[in-house]
């Protein structure tokens, strides 16, 4: 779907298109920035030994989900990486306690889907994850101790160091699918097609020591190299941002007041050959549009800074009703939960009522919503 702006808080202005349709929409000297960051098969299973163990067991409290959302950059890297996560059932996750991290039940390739463990699973498979950890003694191929604990599932883990952890979690760790996106018990929790799907065709590059997202950049996952590359020989310029996706994102609100809501800290890249497209494009007057939430909250941030210029760091930044809008003119953005921080972004850019309307439209003519689902393009 796109829409143009100043088109009336209406239907109207509304355009019903294929992806495919894109550059039509955009113009030469348009900037296109889009979010890079990879996603990291962040989603682990463990079992736990320590404080609330029970004595001589080495699985007591049966299997820990860990979804690893952001990796801390204070401490001493030689004692280990140290990681926020969210843990469930988080009640049984105390600090001092140790949790257990094992290969892939029936198999160690990240490319196989046989014997992947659900979370839900029967009890047989828990126990062959239980026996996973056994022969991978002194406790699974990672091991973590908990060190911090947070609301709402929060909590902060000190890893073991190992040699290469990214190939490890690479290897026994499986793709952070929403939870609305659901797998058939057999297939586990994610499949081969999803470690494809759910990765941007132009992410940096498996292997990379770059700590990487916790979800994906959604907005990016359409693009094509055919459709990058017809943008470019349209005369639109393309560069590229990198913003880590945590909690910041996809942290649900619970707060009655707007004022009241506190994003998680995210960080982010911004290049140097990005900065100086930035600069000309606004120098310039022409359009920069954004691919994402992501990069839409990375752009405005940097904005907000004053002089635009090459440098890395964290963001918060919190975007609703009556902001203004520094640096993007334009956003490509995913079909969004209801009552979320997207939803308000991306309606203090378009105008609520807008928004009201194109959401009513999308229903109506049977868009897909959220992670692999349509988006809207607002110029």
């Amino acid at each position: 779907m796109a829409r143009e702006q100043g088109t009336g808080d209406s239907g109207q202005g509304l355009v019903d298109a294929q992806f495919r349709d894109l550059p039509r929409f955009l113009r030469a000297g348009d900037l296109l920035v889009l979010n890079d960051s990879r996603v990291l098969p962040a989603r682990l299973f463990a079992t736990r030994t320590g404080v609330g163990a029970q004595a001589g067991s080495p699985s007591p409290g049966g299997v820990i989900e860990v979804l690893l959302t952001e990796e801390q950059g204070t401490g001493d890297r030689q004692q280990g990486l140290v990681w926020r996560a969210l843990v469930k059932p988080a009640k049984k996750v105390r600090i001092g306690e140790t949790l257990h991290f094992a290969e892939r039940v029936g198999g160690t390739d990240a490319g196989t889907d046989a014997g992947i463990l659900p979370l839900r699973s029967a009890q047989g498979q828990n126990d062959r994850l239980k026996r996973s950890v056994r022969r991978n003694d002194p406790g699974g191929v990672l091991t973590a101790e908990v060190v911090g604990a947070g609301e709402f599932g929060e909590r902060t883990l000190r890893f073991r160091p190992v040699k290469d952890f990214y190939g490890i979690v690479g290897r026994i760790g499986h793709m952070p699918l929403p939870p609305y996106i659901r797998r058939e018990q057999a297939a586990g929790p994610d499949s081969q097609e999803d470690r494809e799907r759910y990765q941007t065709v132009f992410s940096q590059k498996a292997g990379s020591h770059e700590p990487g997202s916790a979800a994906a950049p959604t907005a990016g996952l359409h693009f094509t190299p055919e459709i990058l590359a017809e943008l470019e020989a349209r005369g639109v310029e393309i560069q590229y941002i990198t913003l880590h996706v945590g909690l910041g994102t996809f942290q649900p609100v619970r707060v009655a007041e707007l004022k009241d809501i506190r994003l998680h800290a995210e960080r982010y890249t911004l290049p140097a050959a990005t900065a100086e497209a930035l600069n000309r494009a606004l120098a310039a007057g022409r359009r920069v549009v954004a691919v994402g939430t992501t990069t839409t909250r990375t752009l405005e941030h940097v904005g907000s800074l004053g002089q635009i210029e090459a440098h890395s760091g964290s963001t918060s930044i919190f975007i609703g009703p009556g902001y203004k809008f520094r640096v993007v003119s334009g956003l490509l953005t995913n079909f969004h939960l209801p009552e979320s921080t997207l939803v308000m972004l991306v309606s203090a850019f378009a105008g609520r009522e807008r928004v009201l309307a194109a959401y009513d439209h999308a229903i109506r003519e049977k868009y897909r919503f959220y992670s692999y689902g349509d988006c809207m393009l607002v110029v």
